[in-house]
């Protein structure tokens, strides 16, 4: 265990690193750990911190601020007030998954995934035992693709290792976003004999902003979050990985307008979609670029456009970095399940010989061809009027280049980008003056991560 006190962890931390005592007289320091190992409280610290560092540091010419997810469409009163058959209509025919925001659609294949383990669990065990068998092939030829691929999709809901949710309590605690033994502050507090409440009574009174930011950040879960990538993403992704690497010409290649808009209303209609060999590769690539192309926000969000695009080549990765820090959880997870995808792609377009000395042909896809596609889905401003796209020709091709550039960059390193060490310390730096138990308790889930 580490035993550690405020004053202690004061002295101990410091810039770039982060050294804590351990009880036989050790020292430890926090290795780099990825942003999707982060609890939900310590991603939206990262935020602020990452903001503050590139603001300090940095001169990118425009203002940044930290994008905010996109907001759930409201009801109207009279939908409120409608019957719950009509309103599970209205729901069905809403689209669940294209030119809806990102955050929204996550929501909308939780749902779908929940009403699946409902109707799994009124089976009777017949049919689940026949169901299981159909099924075993099928997932057995996909075991090793879903192990890198759907641990990244928030329709696959796995949690972390170490999660088993056994008793009633934890399996609750499993649908929730953390789920371990501490979810939140407001359970850290209740487990730790009202500490954190001593703590707030001895500090001065706060204003009514700080009141409100402690309440949001007492609902945060503490633990690690479930990999938020939509369900269609994440299926195209995997489709092409299995069938499409060797394909010359992925992506740049037409397809079937009927079939595609068949696999579109099937994903908005929220059905069962499995894609398999007897889909055309460019149909799922057509369908995947259509799926970024039709967000309401880009996926790097129109808030942090104008910075991404004024990149010095000298700092280019430190701010990349930096700025997907700012990414809302959705889109940080996944521009990482997209960006390791494309990676793999252009990871295949040389061409090559197999085992056996047979040559296998390349897709000719490179990390600039595939950024030349996906750049302008990624990465936008609003849509603007002819006259004004005629009017400033010369400046929406150097933004372009620019576009092409910064996602090129990640693509060919991706695997560092959202990798995070130094800044894991300034969040943890932050939460001490605030919430030291909460940093005593992810410092102790964090102990075998550690040195």
């Amino acid at each position: 265990s580490i035993k550690c006190s405020l004053s202690e962890q004061k002295r101990l931390i410091y810039f770039g690193d982060f050294t804590c005592k351990k009880t036989a007289g050790h020292n430890f320091h926090m290795q780099s750990v990825s942003i999707q190992s982060l609890s939900e409280l310590e991603r939206v610290r990262l935020q602020e911190v990452a903001l503050v560092r590139l603001m300090k540091d940095f001169d990118l010419g425009c203002q940044i601020t930290i994008p905010k997810d996109g907001q759930k469409r409201k009801k109207s009163l009279r939908r409120k007030l409608d019957s719950l058959s009509k309103e599970k209509r209205d729901k069905e025919s809403d689209p669940q998954a294209f030119g809806v925001p990102l955050s929204q659609v996550i929501v909308n294949d939780r749902r779908h995934k929940q009403q699946q383990e409902e109707q799994e669990e009124q089976r009777s065990p017949a049919d689940r035992v026949s169901s299981l068998l159909q099924l075993t092939g099928r997932r057995s030829t996909n075991k090793e693709l879903s192990s890198s691929n759907s641990s990244l999709s928030s329709s696959s809901e796995t949690p972390n290792e170490g999660t088993t949710p056994g008793t009633p309590e934890t399996a609750l605690r499993s649908r929730r976003r953390g789920g371990v033994s501490v979810d939140c502050i407001t359970d850290l507090d209740d487990s730790h004999s009202r500490l954190l409440e001593a703590l707030q009574l001895s500090k001065p009174v706060e204003s009514h902003s700080e009141k409100k930011k402690k309440t949001s950040d007492a609902k945060l879960s503490l633990n690690p979050i479930y990999r938020q990538v939509p369900r269609v993403l994440d299926s195209c992704c995997q489709h092409l990985q299995k069938y499409g690497l060797q394909t010359v010409g992925i992506f740049r290649v037409g397809s079937s307008k009927k079939r595609v808009r068949q696999l579109r209303e099937a994903f908005d209609q929220g059905a069962e979609v499995v894609l398999d060999q007897r889909h055309s590769v460019h149909d799922v690539a057509a369908l995947l670029k259509e799926f970024l192309r039709d967000m309401p926000d880009p996926l790097l969000t129109r808030e942090l456009y104008s910075a991404f695009i004024t990149l010095d080549k000298v700092d280019q990765h430190t701010v990349i970095q930096l700025l997907i820090c700012l990414l809302p959880a959705c889109n940080s997870d996944t521009l990482q399940c997209l960006l390791h995808f494309l990676s793999n792609v252009a990871n295949h377009a040389e061409d090559s010989r197999d085992a056996d000395g047979n040559e296998v042909i390349g897709n000719k896809m490179t990390s600039l061809n595939l950024a030349t596609i996906f750049g302008p889905n990624l990465l936008h401003k609003q849509k603007s009027s002819e006259k004004e796209f005629s009017v400033e020709s010369s400046a929406r091709m150097e933004d372009s280049a620019a576009i092409i550039s910064v996602v090129q960059h990640m693509i060919d390193t991706h695997q560092s980008l959202f990798m995070v060490q130094t800044l894991q310390n300034e969040l943890l730096m932050s939460l001490l003056d605030t919430d030291s138990d909460v940093v005593d308790y992810l410092l102790r889930r964090k102990t075998p991560q550690c040195e």
